[in-house]
């Protein structure tokens, strides 16, 4: 089957330069460096560190591996970190953060071909690999394991609907995951997984996500002083269906009389004019925001339409809907992490299905961070109360901090341990 893979991979190399190029013309791709993904951009980086290779496929993942990366290349002069992705919104954000080159640098992850898999790690030499969530590609796993380099399967995710899929074909998942060298599981189901499908050293210390690191400053702009005497909250990573429930959610909280703006953060966010039209119909006021200044003091729902800013909105609300959690028909795919949210302090509100994260929710229940709710009534009462008690606002956080330090500080341990 690995011979039919790279026979196959091999032979649609041409289709996969194709669809590269029509992508650059639709904006899904960036205009210049789209070529990372099907040849080696050579940069320059210091020949005399140790490189750790690091790949984290989306935006997700990649905000999950920040906390990691700046604290490998401040505690260690001698390491310089590859950073690969293949979104184009995973690329934005890391340019936001303006590492320091001499420390780190990003290239998109190339195409699963043998020749560039190949091509590419000639080039960079990596002394460890590290693969983030659920990253399985034959051809880059068989040619690292080939030449001994560490691997690792760092924060790996493997839901029941991916195990399932995976024990279609038990014994390529027993090859593939047979090569990893330790596998960090995010989950204990996803340890469980890990296990069945072939890895053979799978740890669990914790979700490395909860080692994001959430700016405390004060933000760029304080929404109360826009939308003075106004309840502010905010529903985030909503799927087709959930915006309905929203928006009937923000109109029973104005006919108790309360002054509310709602923020839509659509979890694909294409779908905002979708939204903005569903809010028309009902003849709400609502407004697609991009920048924070475009935001009109006139509108009562604002709709995000841009990447990597919601935590910026997070700290302007107490009171946090998490979607992909009220719709039945995701009920074997549901929920959103709620990480995020609750280490800005807020009281995180989600709905039945939360299947994908339900150890993570349960785990932030224990600590009194979320509420089940079923629709629009039994949320707006919830906020009602959220409202009206005024002798607290943000939740301390401090327990989930020290919760993610130490799982940060366990798998540099692990790491380490392994790259020795």
């Amino acid at each position: 089957m690995i011979f039919l893979y790279r026979f196959l991979t091999f032979l649609l190399f041409p289709i996969f330069l194709l669809i590269i190029y029509l992508r650059r013309f639709t904006n899904k791709e960036d205009k210049i460096r789209f070529k990372e993904k099907i040849s080696i951009n050579k940069i320059d980086f210091p020949k005399n560190k140790r490189v750790f290779w690091i790949h984290a496929a989306s935006i997700g993942e990649m905000n999950s591996v920040f906390p990691l990366v700046s604290k490998l290349t401040k505690d260690n002069e001698n390491i310089f970190i590859l950073l690969t992705s293949t979104t184009l919104s995973s690329s934005e954000l890391i340019k936001k953060k303006k590492f320091n080159k001499n420390n780190i640098q990003h290239h998109f992850f190339p195409i699963d071909v043998q020749f560039l898999v190949k091509k590419f790690i000639n080039y960079w030499k990596p002394e460890l690999v590290i693969f983030v969530d659920s990253e399985v590609w034959p051809n880059y796993l068989i040619e690292i394991s080939q030449r001994k380099i560490p691997l690792i399967l760092l924060n790996g995710r493997i839901t029941m609907k991916t195990y399932r899929r995976w024990k279609l074909v038990s014994r390529l998942s027993l090859k593939l995951f047979g090569l990893y060298d330790l596998c960090l599981s995010s989950s204990k189901e996803s340890e469980k997984n890990l296990k069945s499908l072939g890895a053979k050293t799978v740890k669990f210390i914790g979700n490395l996500k909860f080692a994001t690191k959430i700016n405390s400053e004060k933000r760029y702009i304080n929404l109360k002083s826009i939308f003075d005497k106004h309840n502010i909250w905010c529903a985030a990573s909503t799927h087709p269906g959930e915006e309905e429930i929203i928006l009937k959610t923000h109109t029973l909280l104005k006919q108790k009389g309360m002054k509310i703006i709602t923020i839509i953060i659509p979890r694909h966010i294409y779908r905002s004019k979708d939204i903005n039209k569903i809010s028309d119909d009902l003849n709400i006021k609502s407004q697609i925001v991009s920048k924070f200044e475009d935001i009109s003091k006139d509108s009562e729902i604002l709709i995000i339409n841009s990447i990597g800013e919601m935590i910026d909105y997070f700290h302007n609300c107490k009171s946090i809907f998490m979607g992909k959690s009220l719709l039945k028909k995701l009920i074997k795919v549901g929920g959103q992490n709620p990480i995020e949210p609750a280490k800005c302090g807020c009281k995180i509100y989600h709905g039945p299905y939360i299947s994908n994260f339900k150890e993570i929710y349960g785990f932030l229940k224990e600590k009194k961070f979320t509420h089940e709710v079923i629709n629009e009534i039994d949320l707006s009462q919830n906020l009602i109360k959220d409202f009206n008690n005024k002798d607290t606002d943000k939740r301390n956080i401090d327990e989930i901090n020290f919760h993610g330090d130490r799982i940060l500080n366990s798998t540099i341990n692990e790491i380490f341990q392994l790259s020795k």
